[in-house]
């Protein structure tokens, strides 16, 4: 008897690939089999900074389709990125799934897409396959997408998504307010990129009414106000590697584990990690700032500084920044950093606030210093900040840079002050109780798979019109 294939298609940044494969890999486990659908780019890049055990199998493959660009193209351009994955993507999808369908025994029998990828819930429908919505960020950034038209109809936005007043939104009464320039989809820098992903965003909207199950990466304990709002939406946890101790796969960069060597030299709850993702750029005055800010602290850190993270070619320190700061600072392109935030040496963690290290900082019980980007990070940093109570934001000056002093001062605020810990260990025990066998989150996870396992359902009912 055929095992049931289910096809799993991330966005194509580094916060959707990383937790995707991981339900991949929930599901394989459970004898389940996948196939990962990535852009030819993203395909290339996850391949060639896999580990050596990096978990792909009989029942764990990857293949890819183009994203419609040139290989030579910058994908680095969002919105000349999204709107060319809007146009091309879901023919080659539909491409893909019917040479695969030539095999009696490998056909596909359910679909699960990102969010980012609502249009491939579409051609799950016209080709009469089950299908489920997964959304790896925050749930509150979830609701914000699934009540877009709303936010249109109240004139909060236009039909472009951009905000038309500064009134704060309220989705629910048991969530936070939400500033209208916190829409994820408007903190980019130029209105082209907010405009595509407006698209993206109605795009999932218009596919959470197709789906048969929409998963979120959270749990009732962090975002309970969210999950009320949208009862259909079914909460499955982190999806974290480490919850299942296993090695973390699908990273665009290598990672440098040498740096666990040095962590176990640091005395415990000393280090101060500063890691801020894929796509955070700096120009070279905050860049330097940084650095001093650093040094100022007299704590050992740990920092990630990942090629191309400055406007410049390459990234210049203060003048002998690095021989002041001796052994006492370490420096590397790309951390594991699952390991990193379990390591007992650590005792903050300095971050971008991607939904991604929100999750990992949580589930290892750390306090935050928290710097956003763009996109959703600046709602996750009021979770962090005003809701869970686990960190602190810093202050920009009139030129808009967080100088050292300021850095200085907020890790000393943080550190010197137990609540913060204390609160971030109470949550990671509730988070974690919820993931655990008998808890929430994991029955979730169960009846999903069962309900892949099911027969499949009488072609027939798939194939009513969009």
């Amino acid at each position: 008897m055929a095992k049931p294939h289910v096809l799993i298609i991330p966005y194509p940044a580094q916060g959707h690939v990383i937790p995707i494969i991981e339900l991949a890999q929930r599901l394989v486990n459970q004898d389940v089999k996948v196939t990962v659908v990535n852009t030819e780019v993203t395909h290339k890049q996850v391949k060639s900074n896999a580990l050596e055990n990096d978990g792909f199998s009989d029942l764990l493959q990857s293949v890819s389709i183009p994203d419609g660009l040139e290989p030579w193209e910058d994908r680095s351009d969002l919105s000349k990125l999204t709107r060319s994955i809007l146009q091309i993507m879901p023919g080659k999808l539909e491409e893909l799934i019917e040479t695969i369908n030539k095999e009696d025994n490998n056909k596909v029998t359910c679909i699960i897409a990102d969010d980012c990828m609502g249009w491939a819930i579409k051609v799950a429908k016209k080709m009469g396959i089950r299908r489920a919505a997964v959304w790896p960020a925050s749930v509150t950034t979830l609701t914000s997408m699934l009540s877009c038209q709303k936010l249109i109809d109240d004139g909060i936005i236009n039909n472009n998504g951009i905000p038309l007043n500064q009134e704060m939104i309220k989705l629910s009464e048991t969530m936070p307010l939400i500033k209208p320039t916190n829409l994820w989809w408007t903190r980019f820098e130029d209105l082209p990129t907010s405009e595509a992903f407006f698209e993206v965003v109605k795009e999932a909207a218009e596919a959470s009414r197709l789906t048969e199950w929409h998963l979120c990466r959270s749990t009732a304990e962090l975002e309970p106000g969210a999950l009320n709002l949208f009862p259909q939406l079914l909460p499955i946890g982190p999806l974290l590697a480490s919850n299942r101790r296993a090695d973390q796969v699908g990273h665009f960069w290598q990672e440098d584990s040498t740096c666990l060597a040095w962590l176990d030299q640091q005395p415990p709850c000393s280090v101060i990690y500063v890691a801020f993702g894929s796509f955070t750029i700096f120009n070279q005055t905050q860049f330097e700032e940084l650095a001093l800010g650093l040094e100022l602290s007299n704590r050992p850190f740990l920092w990630v500084v990942r090629q191309g993270m400055t406007k410049e070619t390459t990234a210049a320190y203060p003048d002998g920044f690095l021989e002041r700061v001796g052994s006492r600072g370490r420096i590397l392109s790309w951390a594991p950093q699952q390991k990193v935030l379990a390591h007992p040496s650590v005792a903050c963690f300095v971050s971008h606030c991607g939904w991604n290290s929100t999750l990992e900082g949580v589930t290892n019980g750390l306090p935050f210093l928290c710097w956003p980007y763009f996109a959703d990070q600046f709602q996750n940093e009021i979770y962090i900040r005003d809701i869970w109570k686990t960190g602190l934001g810093f202050d920009k000056d009139e030129a808009g840079i967080i100088r050292s002093g300021e850095i200085k001062g907020k890790v000393e605020q943080l550190l010197g002050d137990n609540a913060f810990r204390a609160k971030a260990i109470d949550i990671k025990e509730k988070v974690t109780s919820s993931i655990k066998q008998g808890g929430c989150v994991h029955k979730n996870i169960c009846n999903f798979i069962e309900w892949i396992k099911e027969k499949d359902t009488d072609a027939k009912n798939q194939l009513d019109t969009i």
